[in-house]
């Protein structure tokens, strides 16, 4: 997931991407826990996913503080 492609997006299309990641972190790492994940590579990849959205998110935030 690139950043241009978040861009595209609503917010609330954002927020529940976010929570879907979120979900999806956390279901990876109880899999790491119980031994049953095959690509150690994942969860690094979904985290970086959530600071995206995050970043994409926070940008438009400050964005709509400063035009006000």
């Amino acid at each position: 997931m690139k950043a241009d492609e978040l861009r595209g997006r609503t917010n609330e299309e954002l927020e529940s991407e976010l929570q879907v990641l979120k979900e999806n972190l956390f279901n990876q790492r109880f899999r790491s826990i119980l031994g049953q994940q095959e690509d150690t590579t994942h969860i690094g990849k979904l985290r970086k996913d959530i600071a995206r959205v995050k970043t994409v998110l926070r940008a438009r935030t400050q964005q709509s503080e400063t035009e006000e």
